[in-house]
């Protein structure tokens, strides 16, 4: 009898266990593309481009360092987990050594996500409105607003003047 109950809590407790499968880490990122005024794909080439930011306690971080060359036309930037709007800074330094500096902004709605009780708390965006000043920059648009665990789709169109 004592047998029984042995074996029987072994499988309760070999039963009980969990499998959890939390994110190593839960950070969610913004993929971005380069596009030409008339809205084909553009690389870099000979242009180099800085991109920075602010965080939480004030100082400035590069995110982007001297993304340039051929193959140059799209990136990523990871996206502040609760503020409702992100602000990027752009430096961009042409062949002919003309600089450019402009600022954009990403809109967007936070939203929690839990995985379990068990899991540290992720947060998922839907973007909702960008806006930049107009130096080499001409727009931004939004071209897949939700934010999540997805590395695959392109969020955001960067679209450069003409006249670069």
């Amino acid at each position: 009898m004592r047998k029984v109950i042995v074996i029987l809590t072994l499988v309760a407790a070999l039963v009980a266990c969990t499998s959890i499968d939390c994110p190593v880490e839960n950070l969610v990122y913004t993929n971005y593309e380069l596009r030409k005024a008339d809205g084909t794909a553009d690389a870099l080439n000979t242009d180099t481009v800085w991109i920075w930011t602010k965080r939480a306690d004030g100082t400035d971080t590069l995110l982007v360092n001297g993304l340039c060359g051929s193959s140059a036309k799209s990136f990523s930037l990871q996206i502040s987990y609760t503020n409702p709007e992100d602000v990027f800074i752009l430096y961009l330094r042409t062949q002919e050594k003309n600089s450019y500096l402009d600022t954009f902004r990403i809109k967007k709605e936070n939203y929690p996500h839990f995985e379990s009780v068990d899991c540290q708390a992720a947060y998922f965006h839907k973007l909702t409105a960008t806006a930049t000043t107009h130096n080499v920059l001409d727009s931004i648009t939004i071209q897949h607003a939700n934010v999540n665990y997805d590395v695959l789709p392109t969020h955001l169109f960067i679209y450069f003047k003409a006249d670069r």
